[in-house]
Parts: structure tokens; C-alpha cells; sequence
């Protein structure tokens, strides 16, 4: 008989080589030696969804008809929920026929925008270091060419609009607060990243998922509080970061109606959106918030995160690293001083498991991610055990 040959699509073949594969089975190395792994490398809170949320799982799920098709641009009710967080949230206005769509989580929708609006070889504009999504699952599996845009400690890791030459891109990612640096931007920024776009006829995305993990008084901007932004821009979100709910998959887009038509086209073909009782239970969760004051239970989370966030950096200061507390997301954005990779092996040695900067983008080169989401006693034995070494 004779054997099929497979391979892989060129597009696929064009994917870097996942960094988090080689550090897997290290991990599995060392877990079989006996060493504990404090792992302080993904970005999935320990922390539960909120009461509310748990409540309406149990109220939502064993309802037959939320077990249905929901509609491709998600639930009416949920569309509403969207506009009345933003108004709410931002004081920014949107119709939830044109300007709301649900998502399967924002992942999704930033891997699905490009294939609605940008054609092979087309070239989009990624930041570097990011989330690996903008550079792979929307340019490369879109087979267009990512262009990255360097996030520089020097200009606190925000691109320099005058340094990036005139490319004719057709599309621009950027994430603020940012992961993995922690960078924040205020109005003044996005307004200048806005006519940046503008000037260079750019569709914008911007993910905004982590606007409500913000300390000392930061409140995150949307960029569609910049009133041009409608015409070019589309606004991700998620409701994995602000309510713990990275597994549920729920999240939604916002801005230019076109986008939005764009995005929904792609989904017909593709899903029938989130499921019907996982909407509802999202729609719920963002009316918690009565005004643009965060709700009750968000605000003790960031008190933990905090807490977590100034244990890591006290011990990482005690072990002799230099790093800053930022403003928002939770992540601690650490210089390393020598390849990330190789750092990052030292302390899988001593069973702390991080994100090496490398598997973030070239320009991430000599950092790590360290991210808050395990208990503060397990951070601060993290730092007992990288004192160690360093």
C-alpha cells in the first residue's frame, strides 16, 4: 500500500519555531527529577471569576435554548452589554447593530481581521516585542509579511512613528497596556498613533485586553476616545483578563463599521460565534460595572495583583536585578543581561519556569516575562531560589 505523503502548507512552514516546545519538555525534565516548578510564565490568572459570573454559568448552562446557534456577530443582548460597557467605561458611543461584534475570545478576532481585509503578500505593521498573534496568526497565516515595529526601552517601549519608513502597509497592530513590557499610553499617544494611520491610509487594530489590570490610579484610554479613530480603527477586548475568564473564550471588537462588516464576514464562514450561555454570561459580568469607577471585586484582584507585583519586585531588587513596577497588565518586563533563552534555563534549573523575551520578538532579545498570576508566597520563594544564582 502506498503510503500519503503530507506536509505542511508553506504558509505554516513560514511559522517560527516554537521557543515554548523546547522549554515544555525541560519542564517535564525537571518535574520528574523531583524539583517543584513555580511557574510564573503564562499569562492565565489563578484567580477566580467573580461571584456573579459563577452564579450565571449555573443559571445560563442548564437553560436548553442558550444550547442553540448563537448569530455570527454574537447575541443582541450581548451586543448591547458591549455599548453600554463603552459608554459606561470610556464615554464612547456605539451602535450594537454595526459597530459591536462578539468574539471567540479576542485571539480570534485579531487572527480573523487580516483575512477580511488584506490580500497575500500585503505587509502589517506588528509591534516587537508582542503577543506572537499579530506577527503569526494574523500576518504569516494570512500569508502576508509582518513588519515589526520596535518597542525600545529608550522610548519606554512605545514605537517611534518617525523612525518607521513609509512601506505602504496595509494594516497596523498595537496593544497598550502592553504585554509583555507593561507600557501604558495615554490620549496624547493614541492621538498621534491615530494620524500616524491615518496619513499612511492604515487599518488600525488596537488590543486593548488588559485596560482594567491598571495600579496607582492609571485608568487605560480606548482608542476610539480619539474621535478619528472610527474611520480607520477596530477596538479588541476580552473578558479573560478583567474577569477571569481566559478559558470561557469570550470577547468582542468594536470601532469602524466597515471593519466590523469585514470581521463578521469571516465569521459566517467559519463559527457561529461564542456559545449562547457563555454571551449571557459575559452580558452580566459587563454590567457590573455602574460607571467608569472599576466594580468591587476587580478592585480587590488588583490589590492581590499588587501585592504579588511588589513582593516580585522587592526580591528581584534583593537578588540584585534592576526592574520597575508598572502601571498596568500583570507583568514584571525584567532585563536579563544575557540571552533569554539561556537565562531562562538557569532558572528552570532552580524550578522557576518564566517567558524568555526571544520567544516574544527579536527586539525582546535580553528580557524575560514574569507574570503575577500564582500566589505572593510562591513568588517570594521564587526570588529566594533566583537569589541563588545571581
Amino acid at each position: 500500500m502506498t503510503e500519503i505523503k503530507l506536509d505542511f502548507s508553506k504558509r505554516v512552514k513560514k511559522l517560527p519555531t516554537y521557543v515554548f516546545a523546547e522549554l515544555e519538555k525541560i519542564i517535564l525534565e525537571k518535574k520528574k527529577q523531583g524539583i517543584k516548578i513555580i511557574s510564573l510564565s503564562i499569562g492565565d490568572p489563578d484567580l477566580p471569576p467573580p461571584k456573579i459570573v459563577l452564579d450565571a454559568f449555573r443559571e445560563e448552562v442548564v437553560d436548553s435554548e442558550n444550547h442553540k446557534y448563537s448569530f455570527s456577530q454574537g447575541e443582541p443582548e450581548f451586543r448591547q452589554a458591549i455599548a453600554t460597557w463603552y459608554k459606561r467605561r470610556f464615554n464612547v458611543k456605539l451602535n450594537p447593530q454595526d459597530e459591536v461584534i462578539g468574539l471567540i475570545g479576542s485571539k480570534e478576532g485579531l487572527a480573523n481581521i487580516t483575512r477580511a481585509f488584506a490580500n497575500p503578500g500585503d505587509k502589517i505593521l506588528v509591534p516587537d516585542p508582542a503577543y506572537p498573534v499579530y506577527a503569526n496568526g494574523s500576518s504569516v497565516l494570512c500569508d502576508c509579511n509582518p513588519i515589526r515595529i520596535p518597542l525600545k526601552e529608550e522610548n519606554d517601549f512605545k514605537p517611534d512613528f518617525e523612525a518607521i519608513e513609509s512601506l505602504k502597509a496595509k494594516m497596523m497592530f498595537l496593544n497598550y497596556p502592553n504585554n509583555p513590557t507593561g507600557a501604558v499610553a495615554d490620549l496624547s499617544f493614541l492621538k498621534e498613533a491615530v494620524e500616524y494611520a491615518k496619513d499612511n491610509n492604515l487599518i488600525f487594530c488596537y488590543d486593548n485586553a488588559y485596560s482594567e489590570i491598571t495600579f496607582n490610579g492609571y485608568n487605560a484610554p480606548s482608542i476610539l476616545q480619539i474621535d478619528e479613530a472610527f474611520e480607520i480603527a477596530i477596538e479588541f477586548h476580552s473578558c479573560s483578563k478583567t474577569f477571569n475568564m481566559t478559558g470561557d473564550r469570550v470577547g468582542f471588537a468594536v470601532g469602524n463599521k466597515k471593519l466590523i462588516e469585514g470581521l463578521t464576514k469571516v465569521k459566517t464562514q467559519i463559527d457561529s460565534g461564542p456559545p449562547v450561555y457563555v454571551q449571557k454570561v459575559a452580558t452580566r459580568a459587563l454590567m457590573t460595572y455602574k460607571d467608569s469607577k472599576k466594580p468591587k471585586f476587580l478592585q480587590k484582584n488588583l490589590k492581590i495583583y499588587e501585592e504579588r507585583q511588589n513582593a516580585l519586585v522587592q526580591g528581584l531588587k534583593a537578588a540584585g536585578l534592576d526592574c520597575k513596577k508598572p502601571k498596568a497588565t500583570f507583568y514584571i518586563w525584567l532585563k536579563c543581561y544575557e540571552k533569554s533563552i539561556n537565562f531562562t534555563k538557569k532558572l528552570l534549573d532552580i524550578g522557576v519556569a518564566v517567558t524568555p523575551g526571544a520567544a516574544l520578538g527579536k527586539y525582546g532579545e535580553g528580557f524575560i516575562r514574569i507574570a503575577l498570576t500564582r500566589p505572593k508566597a510562591e513568588i517570594e520563594e521564587a526570588c529566594r531560589r533566583i537569589a541563588k544564582i545571581n
